[in-house]
Order: C-alpha cells, then structure tokens, then sequence
C-alpha cells in the first residue's frame, strides 16, 4: 500500500497518531490491550518509522530550516515575517543553530521540499510561517516525526507546536476603540476566505460589532489578496455606497492594505481622522510617518521569535514541551489615523 505512516496505523489501531508515535518510543502510558492492539496494526502494515529522522536528533546538526516568501509586486516587504526571521535567528544563534533559508515563490513550498531537505541531513527541524487550514506541510511533519514549530495555527485536531498572536482579540480591541469614537458603520478590508489568520481577525471584527447589538453588513467586508491595492479598491467600493449606508470607519487587516486605504481617502478628497477612520493591523515601522500616523495592532513579534526557536530546540533535544500551543497578545497603538 505504498509508504505507511503513523495515521495509517493509527487508523487501524482506532488511536490517535500521537499515541502510536509515543508508544513505538516506549512513552506511553497505555493499557496493554491498546499497546498489543497498536504493534498489531504495525505489523499487518508492516510500518516502518523514519530513522533518518531520529537519527538526525541524535547528531549535531546545528541548522534550522525555514521558506523565505518573496514579494516582488508590491513597493515593500513583509516587515512582520522580516522581524520574526531576525528574531528567531538570534534566538537560534545564542544556543549554537543557524537559521537556512529556502526560497518559496507563489504559495507554501510543497511538502516534498521540507522532507528532501530533512532526509539529507541537512536541518535538524523547521520553523513554518504563513500556515493555512489542514497545512499540507505541518501534516506530513507530524507523519514523518520530524522536528519543527509554526508561528500560526492550522488545524485545532492537530497536536503539534505553535506560536500565534491572537488577531481576533487585536481586531476586536480595534473595533471598540471605533465604537468608542461614535462610528457605527464600520467596514473592514480583509484577506481571501479560507485566510487562517484573516479569518481570526474578522472574527473579532464581528465579536466586537455584536457585542454592541451591530450587525455588520455584508457590504461593508472587501475581501483581496494581499497589497496596497487592496486598500485602495476597498476604500473606492465603500464609499460608492449610498450614504446611509456607507462606512465612517474602515479597519484593515494590515498596515499594508491600510496604506493604499489611506491614499484611496485622500484622492476622494476625505480627511482621516476627521471625515472617516481607518486603521491598519502590525504596527510596521512606516505607519509612523504616514498622513495622518496610522492606528494599528503592534504584535509582539521578537516574543514570537524567541518562543517557536525554544520549542525547536526543546525537540531537537528530546525534551518534554508542556505547553505546545502558545498565544500571545497584541497591543492597539492609538494614533490621528483614528
């Protein structure tokens, strides 16, 4: 049946993947019918584990594997992922690893990519970003046990390790302080469906409406890929809405969307700050200078760092993770934009 995994035999075991993994490496605390159930299934598979992977662990591998993402459209890049690189690799460095970067051009790089690169010896484990619901990649790291933590989630059934800001509470601290500001129609400009942190964020956009007995408008939700452009189209779309109905505050789901939102407002000859609001989420360096100074999300992006490259370790080095899901909270940076 081709190459067998550990959900394989968990499936057939009628167990979990984490409890076969844990009992092939004698850590489980289990009943000896399910341990006798367990081998009974490895052997009808004929299931073999990965011993590249353990014994990667026990050599001195001092490299860690993370997929650079490109943006060559766009007048700047990603300074979020930009600041968790610099974190996490000065995180890495002070205990001895060095952070390998691969390039990841148009999407997630395929899963192949990380197990090629992990099979040949040549990372001890990975750091992931940008993860999506059912991550192809965090599903064949789990399969294949090999080391690695996310800096986002992708599937709450998964057990594996992950370091996240909580984008639903920052869109929602976003939307009360608009609420606190007298707006009631308040429209958000916002990532694709399907969005893992897209979807947190207008989560709490929609928490935070609610919660004031405001029920958002479908009209009011401009949804696109990723850019400056983004914030201009969504801006122009709003505002072609009868007046009634049309948004006096726009939250946007990133500084970058924001800075084509503020410029959409300028052309129409709108001030920010007094004739309609608008505010951006991550609190990148440039929104300081920005006219008027945007309101943003500030994440605590050197803590994300420090936190996915210590889990890292802890599994390189075979040692117990307490706690594999970590949340961190933002902070809502008020400025004129608002």
């Amino acid at each position: 049946m081709g190459h067998v995994t550990l959900k394989d035999v968990a499936a057939r075991a009628g167990v979990s993947y984490q409890t076969v993994s844990k009992v092939l490496n004698n850590r489980a605390q289990v009943t000896e019918e399910t341990r006798n159930r367990i081998w009974q299934a490895v052997r009808e598979l004929n299931y073999r584990p990965n011993v590249s992977a353990r014994n990667l662990r026990k050599q001195a591998s001092n490299l860690i594997g993370y997929a650079w993402h490109y943006m060559p459209d766009e007048f700047m890049q990603n300074p979020v992922l930009d600041g968790f690189v610099h974190s996490a690799a000065n995180a890495a460095e002070a205990h001895g690893f060095h952070l390998l970067t691969f390039v990841a051009d148009g999407g997630p790089p395929r899963p192949d990519v990380y197990h090629e690169l992990f099979s040949r010896n040549q990372v001890a484990g990975f750091l992931l970003a940008d993860t999506v619901g059912d991550d192809p990649r965090v599903e064949m790291l789990l399969d294949e046990d090999i080391p690695f933590v996310t800096f986002g989630r992708a599937n709450d059934e998964w057990d594996f390790c992950w370091v996240d800001v909580d984008g639903q509470y920052g869109l929602r601290m976003v939307v009360e302080h608009l609420l606190q500001q007298g707006h009631r129609r308040i429209g958000f400009i916002t990532w694709p469906e399907g969005s893992q942190s897209g979807a947190f964020r207008e989560a709490g956009y929609r928490q935070a409406l609610e919660s004031c007995g405001l029920e958002p408008d479908p009209q009011w939700i401009v949804r696109g890929e990723h850019s400056a452009e983004l914030g201009r189209r969504g801006v122009r779309r709003l505002l072609e809405l009868p007046r009634e109905r049309r948004p006096t505050a726009i939250a946007c789901v990133s500084d970058l969307v924001a800075i084509g939102a503020l410029g959409a407002a300028a052309q129409a000859g709108l001030e920010v700050g007094e004739e309609i609001a608008i505010t951006g989420f991550d609190d990148i360096p440039l929104v300081q200078y920005t006219q008027p100074p945007l309101t943003s999300v500030r994440q605590p992006i050197d803590a994300v760092g420090e936190r996915v490259v210590d889990m890292l370790l802890k599994q390189i080095q075979g040692e117990v993770i307490d706690r594999k899901g970590v949340l961190l909270q933002p902070e809502l940076i008020v400025r004129a934009s608002s």
